[in-house]
């Protein structure tokens, strides 16, 4: 069944197997709709893989490619046959949408969201001058490598791709940690770290300038308080010296009424 929204390249990926060597296999996502389209990648083997992104928005008309890094293995699968497989979601996002703003919820089908799947098959092919040792299923290993990129996997059918993706065996794992190489965890925590740090430190600011705003407003208050003090001291200061004055006026101008009705 062919995407709407995607055309994905390659359809099978090719590891070049090597005994404790890595081997990364690119992809390229094109969307060829006219919306903002997010992708999730999943695997059925999380921890022999990591993938780089596993999530992301495309543009309208645009590409996108990830990368699938099969890790060192240090023992060689029978007959060079695996039957790991990839998972590649899509679905129409809102225009303008981000990175940052996918979510696994997008990918809900009990969200209401039309998803859709496509599913990669995995295929392993041994180095193109692997040195002749020993026979191996009847044939050396160097007439291995020149055959084993032309053989199918003995697990899959001739079927198309969507019969295998209803396979009960095919269980895509939803863990995020399986994208990630050691290595790319170190660098991701040390990032976190460097940016708790710098928040940290804008908090330590901002709580510095509250206390010295809320150490000013204090000093500004008792300020105040001492002002007012000093007012009522004035003020009553000038009341006490005030009385005395207009008691001895009043006395004079009692004894002038007096001495004036004891005249004859």
């Amino acid at each position: 069944m062919e995407s709407e929204l995607l055309e994905i390249q390659p359809r099978e990926l090719k590891f070049i197997f090597e005994l404790k060597k890595q081997s990364s296999c690119l992809v390229r996502l094109s969307n060829k709709s006219n919306e903002y389209v997010a992708f999730k990648v999943k695997t059925t083997s999380p921890k022999r893989y990591c993938v780089r992104p596993n999530t992301g928005v495309i543009m309208p008309r645009s590409t996108c490619d990830f990368t699938v890094t099969m890790q060192a293995q240090r023992t060689a699968p029978p007959d060079m046959q695996v039957k790991d497989k990839f998972l590649v979601q899509s679905t129409i996002v809102p225009f303008g949408s981000t990175d940052d703003d996918i979510t696994s919820t997008f990918f809900s089908k009990e969200s209401g969201s039309v998803i859709e799947e496509c599913k990669l098959r995995v295929v392993l092919v041994s180095p193109p001058h692997s040195p002749v040792l020993q026979p191996f299923n009847g044939t050396s290993k160097q007439e291995a490598a020149d055959v084993s990129p032309r053989l199918k996997p003995a697990s899959v059918k001739e079927s198309p791709m969507v019969k295998e993706a209803s396979s009960p065996k095919d269980e895509f794992s939803d863990d995020k940690n399986f994208n990630l190489s050691p290595a790319k965890e170190v660098e991701d925590l040390k990032s976190k770290i460097t940016t708790l740090h710098s928040k940290l430190a804008e908090a330590d600011k901002v709580i510095t300038t509250l206390k010295e705003e809320k150490t000013g407003d204090i000093r500004d208050r008792d300020i105040s308080q001492q002002e007012l003090i000093l007012l009522r001291r004035k003020a009553a200061s000038k009341v006490q010296a005030g009385f005395p004055t207009f008691f001895v006026v009043f006395i004079l101008f009692v004894g002038i009424a007096i001495g004036y009705l004891q005249r004859p």
